[in-house]
């Protein structure tokens, strides 16, 4: 019987030289120690030069009045007439703000419908639009109907919270509207004339208070957005003439944002009516200028006479 034996052969495992195990080794963390070393320096340059291809002064968020540019359209809406204004009351307690009673009346509905059919004729909702109006129930009841007529969802509606509450005017809550008149006066004389306080809740501020609202309000806008058509709806006019006395501003000296604040206090010249509908037209911003304290070189220091 022939018998078959068959044995298994086992390559011999391939040579390694030390020394070529060890040169690749190193070969290999040298190049990974190269790599992490340009990606870092990569990086730095990439960052520190991002930082300097964009001039501090242009830098979105930093928002100033007047502003040196705007990126977006905006239109200022005041609501229209409320209840209270109907029979003639001062009505800006923010604890009532989205009481019913603080909502349209039926002459005030009838205001915004015009409104926003204006709005329509304007074109200003035709490749779309946001809504920003205060939680005051008048501002938000206007808003609804503009989106209606407007054709704009629901969800293009943004309340603001407090930004765009109506002026605080203190002791005057609850008296005639014709008292606002004495509020005015005293805001020709300077921009941080506040109201006689009272102590049921509601504010008293001055010019000065309403104008860092509506900056601080218009510093989100601009940061959130871009090249979109925004339509701003206050429940009151002092919000909306101090925002455009702001960004309409009179020639920038030293004294920058006094010089602003006095321009809004006249603010009462700009005065809207229920349910006025106003663009603001970017060509009527002034040129930002730099006041002499921004541009002066001491040629000869310590001595700058």
């Amino acid at each position: 019987m022939l018998k078959i034996t068959t044995t298994s052969v086992t390559a011999p495992p391939p040579h390694l030289s030390p020394s070529s195990s060890t040169t690749t080794t190193t070969q290999k963390n040298l190049l990974n120690h190269i790599n992490r070393r340009h990606l870092l320096t990569a990086l730095s340059i990439s960052i520190s030069t991002s930082h300097l291809s964009i001039p501090v002064a242009d830098a979105r968020g930093l928002f100033q009045m007047p502003p040196p540019r705007l990126t977006n359209q905006y239109y200022l809406v005041r609501a229209g007439e409320s209840e209270f204004e109907s029979l003639g009351i001062i009505n800006t307690n923010p604890v009532a703000k989205t009481s019913v009673d603080s909502g349209l009346s039926e002459k005030g509905k009838k205001q915004i419908v015009k409104a926003a059919l204006q709005l329509k004729e304007m074109g200003a909702c035709d490749t779309g639009c946001w809504i920003w109006p205060s939680i005051t129930q008048r501002a938000y009841q206007t808003a609804e109907i503009i989106a209606a007529v407007n054709r704009i969802s629901r969800s293009y509606i943004v309340p603001e919270y407090s930004f765009l509450d109506a002026r605080g005017l203190g002791a005057y809550e609850g008296k005639n509207l014709e008292a606002v008149s004495e509020v005015y006066a005293s805001d020709t004389i300077s921009p941080r004339n506040k109201p006689p306080p009272i102590d049921d809740g509601t504010p008293n501020e001055s010019v000065a208070d309403v104008f860092v609202r509506v900056t601080q309000l218009m510093s989100i806008l601009e940061t959130q957005y871009s090249e979109e058509t925004i339509i701003i709806v206050s429940p009151d006019s002092d919000n909306l003439t101090i925002l455009q006395a702001g960004l309409v501003g009179l020639d920038l000296r030293s004294q920058y944002v006094m010089v602003c604040l006095c321009s809004c206090c006249r603010h009462r010249d700009l005065s809207f009516a229920p349910g006025e509908v106003r663009f603001v037209d970017i060509s009527s911003i002034p040129t930002y200028k730099q006041p002499a304290s921004a541009v002066y070189k001491c040629r000869n220091p310590p001595i700058c006479n």
